[in-house]
């Protein structure tokens, strides 16, 4: 039976530095009711109740790993002693752009910039009305649909003479991220990374053939020594693999050396796994830092988590593993200049995975979308299609915790 605390729905969205490398999340979050029903002082209510929840349900740091937290704050929140429950070194407390300047929202804000709060101004447009909160903030976030990137000029000149640091939010693109990136912004927010354009996008080269081969072999239960014969082939791709595995909490596993320990230590079905994230890794010390690289693990992981909660589901065997490779295989097509109908070609893939991928029917299909509408905060489409699915929404929210801590599960 669900709770009253269980009842909302939370998004996750990736800050980026200007390495291209998480660095913290924005999170957001709705109430099931209010998606049913308009109410002004709902988002304050969701608010104060996950951050109540999130703590002594779940732990922050589940949700967040190592990474900083951007929680919106109304006035009531941000004035109540609830506050004091959140980590400090963990969070940062954004004003919403509706707050008005008073000289007792001023004071609140110096007192939480004094006790080890990091600050900053949400959907923000430069004002003199500011100058008081300029000097105390920590970052000021400058919305992109606001404000248009080739209308920025003026506004940076303004902001230079003030210390905080810059957060460009809405980047839509690659060629939004290089302009902003050379304005002096220090931080990025927004699903540029997922959409590169048709020109950037990468041909399969050997490595990428390789890994699809792969595939292949291990869905088809192929003889170890094969799989090596596949790896050898391309000494690169041992690297990226070895690389991603080793750079995630194995529970006192080892370190792992070759493919075949890998094999022998995860056994075959964690491999496939890890073989299909290597698509999206690059080949740095940075690979889980790599946003594509944690949108495809949450999105495969948050894929097989709802297919086992899903009652159309039932009495499938494979559809936990089928809706993990459903949830990987449908961003290949956002980095790679590949088709979906090759993909499908190519591994050879069951009926209801291409259903899912090429046309987004059937309950995978179903699932896929509703993974995408959480990614985009669309809460009113996730909640509609769980009540299609007939799942109860807490357990998408158990769900998107163990998704979103995939790097402590990994040994799982």
């Amino acid at each position: 039976m669900e709770t009253t605390e269980q009842k909302y729905l939370i998004g996750r969205q990736p800050i980026l530095n200007r390495d291209e490398q998480i660095c913290a999340y924005e999170l957001l979050f709705r109430s099931t009711q209010s998606l049913h029903e308009a109410n002004v002082d709902d988002a304050s209510q969701a608010t104060a109740s996950v951050i109540l929840s999130t703590l002594s349900g779940f732990g922050i740091q589940q949700i967040l790993g190592n990474h900083l937290g951007f929680i919106n704050l109304e006035l009531d929140m941000l004035m109540s002693d609830s506050l004091e429950l959140l980590p400090k070194e963990m969070v940062v407390l954004e004003l919403l752009e509706s707050l008005k300047v008073t000289p007792v929202l001023i004071e609140r804000c110096r007192e939480l910039k004094e006790t080890g709060f990091t600050l900053a101004l949400d959907d923000h447009v430069f004002s003199p009305v500011y100058e008081d909160l300029y000097q105390i903030v920590d970052i000021v976030k400058v919305d992109l649909f606001v404000t248009p990137v080739d209308t920025l000029g003026p506004t940076i000149e303004k902001y230079l003479p003030y210390p905080f640091k810059l957060l460009a939010e809405k980047v839509e693109s690659k060629e939004e991220f290089l302009k902003c990136l050379d304005m002096g912004f220090d931080y990025f927010q927004g699903y540029y990374f997922a959409k590169p354009s048709l020109i950037e996008k990468k041909k399969i080269d050997d490595g990428g053939a390789a890994l699809l081969r792969l595939m292949r072999q291990l869905m088809d239960d192929a003889e170890i020594n094969d799989i090596e014969k596949t790896f050898r082939s391309s000494p690169g791709l041992t690297y990226k693999l070895l690389l991603l595995v080793n750079s995630v909490s194995f529970s006192g596993l080892e370190k792992i050396q070759t493919v075949r320990h890998a094999i022998s230590m995860l056994g075959r079905a964690q491999m496939k796994r890890w073989i299909q994230l290597t698509l999206f890794a690059s080949g740095d010390s940075h690979a889980t830092e790599n946003p594509l690289v944690d949108m495809a693990a949450v999105r495969g992981n948050l894929m097989e988590q709802m297919a086992m909660a899903c009652p159309g589901l039932r009495g499938n065997g494979d559809a936990a593993d089928q809706a993990f490779m459903i949830g990987i295989l449908s961003l290949l097509e956002s980095l790679y200049d590949i088709s979906m109908e090759q993909i499908s070609l190519e591994l050879n893939l069951p009926e209801v995975v291409q259903q899912a991928l090429l046309s987004r029917t059937g309950n995978f299909g179903a699932l896929l979308n509703l993974v995408e509408s959480v990614e985009q905060v669309d809460f009113a489409t996730s909640a509609r299609i769980l009540e299609e699915l007939s799942i109860p929404y807490h357990l998408l929210m158990e769900a998107q915790i163990k998704a979103y801590n995939w790097h402590g599960t990994a040994e799982a």
